[in-house]
């Protein structure tokens, strides 16, 4: 595909036909993944892969939202108005288990920390994390050329927690996201995509 075709292409879906993805493409997708800028040039991420279901039990420790009125009121103490933005919550809260565990692959993307992520000294301090997240992009671009689409998750704390004493990785690493990918099924559900007019969040030479 074309670039502007895949990035076209790249959604965020939560329904996953019940097929696996081959381990040479998940290779190819995350080779596209460590093509990404990195801040000091060493791209020091490392991936660990689950597509194993039983072992994937291991690693997750959550629970799916599926009462429609607790939803409701954490979107109400979340502010949040925009009926497109809540319409993607209550698609999204209801599968917060089941997208990770149902995916063709689910991957944990880990990068090297130079200081403590919540307590940054500077700006300067995020590259690394800024740098993860491109490569977590690339992986999305990627997978959405293979016809794969996939959702990402930022874990809370006590998951973090969990997949450290599970996996027992250095302690100088951190996950910043959960990754899933698989092939669509037919019923995915896709939440209204906002239209942004390129022209009206363009500000020339002034804001």
């Amino acid at each position: 595909m074309e670039l502007y075709e895949v990035i076209e292409k790249r959604r965020t879906i939560r329904d996953f036909e019940d097929k696996p993805i081959e381990m040479n493409i998940i290779k190819r997708i995350i080779s596209a993944g460590l093509k990404a800028p990195t801040n000091n040039h060493l791209r020091e991420w490392e991936f660990v892969i689950f597509n194993d279901k039983k072992e994937r039990l291991r690693i997750l420790n959550l629970e799916d939202m599926s009462n429609y009125d607790d939803c409701e009121k954490m979107l109400d103490g979340f502010g949040m108005t925009d009926s497109d933005q809540r319409g993607m919550y209550h698609i999204a809260m209801p599968k917060q288990f089941s997208m990770l565990d149902n995916s063709g692959c689910l991957i944990l993307p880990f990068f090297k920390l130079r200081e403590p992520l919540l307590k940054p000294t500077s700006l300067s301090s995020l590259n690394e994390f800024a740098s993860i997240w491109c490569c977590v992009e690339n992986i999305l671009l990627a997978a959405a050329s293979e016809g794969i689409l996939g959702v990402t998750r930022i874990p809370m704390s006590e998951e973090l927690e969990h997949i450290k004493n599970t996996l027992n990785h250095p302690d100088n690493y951190t996950m910043p996201c959960y990754i899933a990918l698989g092939y669509p099924s037919s019923n995915a559900k896709l939440p209204i995509q906002k239209t942004i007019n390129v022209d009206d969040r363009l500000h020339i030479n002034q804001w």
